[in-house]
Order: C-alpha cells, then structure tokens, then sequence
C-alpha cells in the first residue's frame, strides 16, 4: 500500500524504513513542505492508503484536522496533543475516517502496561507506594512522556502516582515502575535499545487500520497485530 509519513526525525525516517523493508510505497513529508497541514490538500491525501504521523505537539493537531477532514486513515505516534483527542475523535467519526492513536507503539511497552496495572491491583490495597521514572533524549519535547502518562493511568489503582522524568542524551527510552513496602521492592522497567519497535509498531499499526474506519487506541488493538 502507499504510506505518507509526516515528520521526518529519527523515528520518522525509521518508519519510512521499515514501511519500505515490508513492501510499501512511502513518501515522507517533512516540517519545511508542510507549515500548519498546507500540503495535505484532499487530492494529495487521496493518494495513500494510510498517513502515519511523527511530527511534534505544535504539528500534529493541524495535521489531523486536515487528514481527517477528507476521510483519511492516520495513525499518530506523536504525543503531546491528547488534550485534543475528543475533538479528532468526533471528526473522524463525522468524516468516515479512521484514527489509530498511542502514546508508545513498543509490543514490550504495551505489555508492560498490563503488567503495570496487574501489579497496581494487587500491591495498591496492601500498602505499596508506586513511582514512575522515565528517561528519554534531550529533544524530546513533552515531559514527562506519554508513556509514563498511560503507566500513571494503567497504576491508578494504587493512587496519585508521581513521575520523575530525566533527558539525557540520545536515550531511547527507559521507563520503570516501582512499588515499594516496607518489607520489599517490586521494579518493572523496559528498555528501548533503539527506536525501531516504536517505528515496526506504528507501521504494523498501519497495515491494521487499512481496512478499518473508527477510532482505536493501540493499547486495544496491540494483540491482533
């Protein structure tokens, strides 16, 4: 199928890559061709099957109001923007298009979050006190992370958790989630050594939403990959 990939940073030129590794036609769109969504006309959307969007916060929202306006099918990797989420909601339900969004792409990390909210459940009402710490690259631009956003959602049950976030270097990504007594420590972390399960994740995600219209979390949908 044809894949427009929007942004082309580290991970969005990884997605370009694998799109390509696994059959796809890809033309990427970066910051520079694209000011506030201008090239995202229908006639040009019309030409792929999927957009696939790792831009920024500022980015992202005009680029689903355009995308999503003509019917398109997107899936969004950025994070940052959920503030908007019942607003693209209700667009791509009124315009038959289809939105596949998630603040971590990762298999591991989605895993993780089951794990997260297991442990949550079973050590919250025994007296555990939960914290999240997370680590990424210096550029990137929400902190703390929309990983640790839906990690703080999957441990609700354990209360008002804090996050620490730290940017340090070219980190990939380094979440861990602790729940500590005073008898023991439980730590549950997963290390990206790479940006490519994020990029695999997203393009898997892709292939998905082809057929599909609606609007999904990945969270949800991870398992029928």
């Amino acid at each position: 199928m044809r894949i427009l990939v929007l942004g082309h940073g580290k991970t969005g030129k990884l997605v370009a890559e694998i799109a390509t590794e696994r059959g796809h036609g890809v033309h990427v769109l970066d910051a520079k061709e694209n000011p506030r969504g201008a090239a995202l006309t229908a006639p040009f959307v019309a030409g792929f099957d999927v957009v696939i969007d790792f831009t920024t916060p500022e980015a992202v929202v005009s680029n689903l109001r355009s995308c999503l306006a003509v019917g398109a099918k997107v899936v969004v990797g950025t994070t940052g923007w959920y503030g908007q989420l019942k607003d693209m909601t209700s667009l791509a339900l009124r315009k038959d298009a289809a939105l596949l969004h998630g603040t971590n792409y990762s298999i591991g990390v989605q895993v993780m979050m089951r794990a997260a909210k297991l442990m949550a459940e079973e050590l919250g009402k025994s007296g555990y006190t939960f914290k999240i710490e997370e680590t990424h690259h210096v550029t990137k631009l929400d902190s703390p992370s929309g990983t640790a956003l839906s990690l703080k959602e999957a441990v609700a049950a354990a209360g008002d958790v804090q996050i620490v976030a730290h940017r340090v270097g070219d980190a990939a990504g380094l979440h861990e989630v602790e729940a500590r007594s005073a008898a023991d420590r439980l730590v549950l972390t997963h290390e990206s050594f790479s940006r490519r399960g994020f990029a695999e994740g997203a393009v898997r995600g892709a292939e998905w939403l082809a057929t599909r219209k609606g609007v999904y979390d990945f969270r949800d949908i991870f398992t029928q990959l």
